[in-house]
């Protein structure tokens, strides 16, 4: 191994805390002296029941889950979510609302498509995604099923600042970018969802927050495994889950506990992206995709403008042990990624990195 581990800017799957991957490390092979790695038991083992609890439980804590919600450890990722949301919440009306600020979201529109009648109530494609749109631009059908947003946009650098109000109709959220980061009132929601691998756990297993009463109406065509009512009544287990990425998303939550919690996350992911962002808008050479207002504290968005400049920028970062700072490709130039495990020394290495190159370039 390299004598110091580098700052990984990835969006996903991301830099995890170096205490969360010794400890993993310390029990791969033998789990609390059971002679065997949590990758070889059995999920209907007690030890694993014990692990999953553990884990359900401390997830319920953190983020103030009410009791009337469940909590689900799922496979596919995200983008199964897509499928998940529709098939089961669109059956009550026919049709949903879907605001697009970004890629995710237009590609979870477009799956719900198949399965009833989908309302763009929004759409900020015609800027670039740059910006989230404010509640009255949001063009809402009180006869919606639902209405889906994602609510981090990590390819383009956009957060929405607020929760939408769609009055009686459920709200959904994809959270996978920020899930953890932040105190979110769950009560305003009928379900979020979040891919562990941006900011929670290695890539493997989705977390599902449900309100209980919008499980049970799935449209026929719902795949067994893709339906919520079938997965709540199993708690997870109608096959096996992924094992090892519960357990690593539990230990990521004790150390999350161990930090203070996702309030002090909060505190912490705001201190960090205002770091970013008044180095970058004091640069003469850089310049922001997001428009302040509707700024990631996740996903730091940036480009000089210059293909090759950016390229010269992303080699000599890494050369620095400052790694992925490479953007999408839809949008291009760089992203830094500031999850939660990044600590502030690798936003600060960052900024003076950025600092260097403006000054050089």
């Amino acid at each position: 191994m390299p004598e110091e581990r580098v700052f990984n800017f990835a969006a996903g799957p991301s830099q995890l805390p170096l205490e969360v991957l010794q400890k993993a490390g310390s029990e791969i092979t033998d789990y609390h002296g059971i002679g065997m790695s949590v990758m070889e038991m059995s999920h209907r083992s007690k030890m694993f029941q014990e692990i999953f609890l553990d884990t359900k439980n401390r997830f319920r804590r953190l983020m103030h889950v009410p009791e009337n919600y469940e909590i689900l450890f799922l496979q596919g990722g995200g983008s199964s979510e897509f499928s998940m949301v529709p098939l089961n919440l669109m059956a009550r009306t026919g049709k949903a609302d879907y605001a697009i600020t970004g890629h995710f979201s237009e590609v979870a529109a477009k799956e719900a498509e198949k399965y009833g009648s989908v309302s763009i109530v929004c759409s900020t494609a015609d800027t670039g995604h740059n910006r989230i749109p404010a509640q009255e631009e949001l063009h809402l059908d009180p006869e919606a099923s639902y209405f889906h947003y994602c609510a981090n946009n990590t390819i383009y650098g956009t957060e929405w600042q607020y929760v939408p109000d769609t009055g009686s109709v459920p709200l959904v959220s994809d959270m996978s970018s920020e899930i953890t980061s932040r105190r979110v009132d769950i009560s305003k929601y009928g379900i979020i969802y979040a891919g562990a691998q941006k900011n929670v756990g290695p890539a493997g297993v989705t977390i599902v927050i449900i309100r209980r009463d919008l499980a049970g109406n799935a449209l026929p065509i719902t795949p067994l495994m893709m339906n919520y009512q079938t997965l709540i009544a199993k708690d997870s287990m109608y096959n096996t889950p992924p094992c090892w990425c519960i357990y690593m998303v539990g230990l990521v939550l004790e150390w999350l506990e161990s930090q203070g919690g996702v309030e002090a996350m909060e505190q912490k992911k705001h201190q960090k992206a205002e770091l970013l962002y008044k180095v970058l808008d004091d640069s003469h050479l850089f310049h922001c995709h997001a428009l302040p207002g509707s700024r990631s504290d996740m996903n730091v968005t940036f480009r000089t403008g210059n293909d090759d400049l950016d390229s010269k920028f992303v080699a000599e970062a890494a050369e620095h042990g400052l790694v992925n700072l490479k953007g999408h490709r839809l949008v291009k130039g760089m992203r830094a990624s500031i999850y939660n495990a990044m600590p502030m020394e690798g936003v600060e290495r960052l900024a003076e990195f950025i600092q260097k190159f403006d000054a050089e370039n």
